[in-house]
């Protein structure tokens, strides 16, 4: 099992949609990169991030880059959606170097590189979200208005696997 965190905006999206992809073991709400350790803190430089536990058996990581692609918009700076502000920036953040190398690699490979905003660094911190934060959409789908993501994209794995 290998750990990668992504940002996407808001977070309950993200993790609803990244935990119905197969290879995809387990997501959780969260922090990344702030300089607090509390959520009750001010806003602290934090990205809304998911991080997610995958096999690389089932998933390869630039699969699931490829994945993060159809839920952002990868040109917006500090915005997805309705969300505005630097806690809603895209990126990919991880604690190991082959995923940063990775994640450069296929960013560097699209052609609309130069136009990309999604930040790709080094974890520095993590701060699991409070639990009213955790599977957000899952325990309350009506919520799902409040999410950039369409609905018809946010459950686009979950239908796959049920059939």
């Amino acid at each position: 099992m290998e750990q990668i965190y992504f940002a996407g905006g808001c977070l309950w999206g993200v993790q609803e949609f990244m935990r119905h992809i197969p290879g995809v073991i387990s997501t959780q709400a969260g922090r990344a990169n702030g300089t607090s350790n509390r959520t009750d803190a001010e806003y602290d430089g934090y990205a809304e991030c998911v991080h997610i536990d995958f096999d690389p058996e089932q998933i390869a990581l630039g699969e699931l880059i490829e994945c993060l692609f159809e839920i952002i918009d990868p040109y917006s700076i500090n915005q997805q959606g309705q969300d505005i502000g630097p806690k809603y920036r895209t990126g990919i953040y991880s604690r190991e170097r082959e995923h940063l190398d990775e994640a450069h690699r296929i960013l560097k490979s699209r052609e609309d590189y130069k136009q990309l905003t999604i930040e790709v660094l080094p974890l520095s911190n993590y701060v699991k979200s409070d639990d009213e934060h955790q599977d957000r959409l899952t325990r309350h789908p009506e919520d799902h208005s409040l999410c950039h993501i369409p609905l018809t994209l946010l459950y686009k794995y979950k239908k796959a696997a049920n059939r």
